[in-house]
């Protein structure tokens, strides 16, 4: 018998942290891979970085996607939780709803947040980050909505 007594049980602990290893890497992996993907969609013109244009390019089609109603605002059930309740209060007052201006003034204000260089371009490093990642619930369509 290959197994003795008494070794049973470190074997399969063992076994079992390896393929924990193995899922929390190929997570990570993919996690990273989507954002490398992600930045390749955005950057139409193929430079290596996603620029405000590129970005209020992209939030554009989005914006023109969500607008189900086709009346050029997008309301919180056509927004699917992209922006939070704070989001749409602008002094003091909650908007229902958001034209294309304003929903390009949110991406502009968290282009600028997830631009921590400060150079105008979103690299994959700043993707990765919060910041990034709020940026790109405005310019990306998800599909499992």
């Amino acid at each position: 018998m290959l197994m003795q007594p008494g070794r049973t049980i470190p074997l399969i602990v063992a076994i079992l942290l390896s393929g924990t290893c193995l899922v929390l890497m190929s997570a990570s992996s993919e996690a990273r891979r989507s954002s490398a993907s992600i930045l390749r969609m955005l950057d139409t013109n193929r430079d290596g970085h996603v620029d405000l244009a590129e970005a209020k390019s992209a939030a554009s089609t989005l914006f023109d996607r969500l607008d189900q109603d086709k009346d050029g605002t997008l309301d919180v059930k056509e927004l699917h939780g992209r922006l939070t309740k704070k989001d749409l209060t602008t002094e003091g007052k909650e908007r229902t709803t958001l034209d294309k201006a304003e929903y390009l003034a949110i991406v502009e204000e968290r282009f600028k947040k997830a631009n921590v260089s400060n150079d105008g371009k979103i690299v994959l490093k700043e993707l990765d980050t919060p910041a990034g990642g709020a940026l790109t619930k405005l310019i990306t369509y998800v599909i499992d909505q």
